[in-house]
């Protein structure tokens, strides 16, 4: 996958890239895996703004990608890499040998023709998901489980992997992308490889429409605002904000304020990420 830059045919132009898009292999996604989402805005189901600056942008239709790989035995072959606008990461159509079809988090290395398969008799083979147990130290994963049965929620964005340090009785050690350090239940299941589309972040948008499309609103900064509007408001010019930590617009502390409270997770955690 490469980037492409743009010429500077106009001062958004300028200096901005994007996707060559040379990986994907089907433009039309499979009818059956789609689903529509109404957009929410930032609102949650009492109408309130709960997140910010979320608003507009591209009409979306989410893929039902297939998190828990819960067809054991089922070998499955990649019939394409689609693009996906819900994430970072590219998707991977898998047809199955019984007709059945699912999306799926398409890894680096990841090719059309390709076949995965999952449980626990799966090769320790790049796109195939195992549990944790039957995997070798320093094995790289992603779409880990955090409880059997649930399907992956974490390392699941581009170009994210974690690593299989030890064994130590009934958990796992793994070595997260945010450096933390914690243990899962040997029994959850993971996928072999790295999260494709390595090259995510290196994309420039550079211009403010791109990030409209992405649904992101304005952000205004609390300095240029009033006292009345928010805590850094207010003053003479180009101001300091004249406390010793930024705040939110509520006057909480913000930027280093630690927010994990208390969870029965912290004992699965053997070093924090910071």
């Amino acid at each position: 996958m490469a980037i492409k830059q743009f010429n500077p045919t106009s001062p958004g132009r300028r200096g901005s890239s994007g996707f060559t898009f040379d990986e994907i292999t089907k433009k039309k996604p499979e009818k059956s895996l789609l689903a529509t989402r109404k957009k929410m805005a930032g609102r949650n189901a009492q109408g309130r703004i709960t997140v910010r600056h979320r608003g507009g942008g591209s009409k979306r239709r989410i893929r039902l990608v297939d998190f828990k790989r819960d067809k054991p035995g089922v070998p499955g072959r990649i019939a394409a890499i689609e693009y996906d606008p819900g994430r970072s990461a590219r998707i991977a159509l898998v047809a199955y040998r019984d007709g059945d079809k699912r999306y799926i988090i398409a890894p680096v290395g990841l090719k059309v023709g390709d076949v995965v398969q999952s449980g626990g008799d799966a090769e320790v083979r790049v796109g195939n998901t195992l549990p944790l147990q039957n995997m070798p130290n320093g094995t790289v994963i992603h779409n880990i489980e955090l409880t059997p049965g649930r399907g992956g929620q974490i390392v699941r964005s581009a170009g994210a992997s974690a690593q299989l340090m030890a064994k130590e009785g009934e958990y796992t050690l793994l070595r997260l992308p945010s450096g933390e350090m914690r243990r899962v239940l040997s029994v959850c299941m993971a996928t072999v490889g790295q999260v494709g589309n390595v090259e995510n972040s290196l994309v420039k948008l550079g211009k403010a429409g791109r990030n409209r499309h992405r649904r992101r609103r304005p952000q205004v900064r609390g300095s240029v605002m009033n006292p009345v509007d928010h805590p850094h408001g207010g003053g003479e010019g180009k101001a300091p904000i004249g406390m010793p930590g930024p705040k939110s617009p509520w006057g909480k502390p913000t930027l280093g304020k630690r927010t994990r409270g208390r969870k029965p997770s912290d004992k699965l955690i053997v070093r924090r990420r910071k």
